[in-house]
């Protein structure tokens, strides 16, 4: 008996914490837009995914930004590699610190 009383406790502990934290507002206020939808979606937990924000990109989207990035880390590897370059050029026309004070 006394180990049902714990584990009530804990779930009641558990039920409080989900309230504080505003787990359960929320996730009544996506079952109730769930509810109330005319056309109810083919799959509940996807809809619920997008309303929660679990799942707010669509794979193709995943792709087109992991094409996005690697397209942006090559022109940035390529600009480094001009600025490297322009100035080593520039170092070649420009005195160095010491010789401009000497003169």
């Amino acid at each position: 008996m006394a180990n049902y009383r714990a584990s009530e406790s804990k779930r009641e502990q558990f039920r409080r914490y989900l309230e504080r934290s505003g787990v359960l507002d929320t996730l009544t206020s996506v079952l109730v837009a769930l509810y109330e939808e005319q056309d109810k979606p083919n799959n509940a937990l996807d809809y619920i995914k997008l309303h929660l924000g679990g799942s707010g990109q669509d794979p193709a989207d995943a792709e087109a930004l992991r094409l996005e990035l690697a397209d942006l880390q090559q022109k940035c590897t390529l600009l480094m590699e001009e600025n490297k370059e322009l100035r080593n050029r520039l170092l070649q026309y420009e005195p160095a610190p010491d010789e401009g004070a000497a003169a």
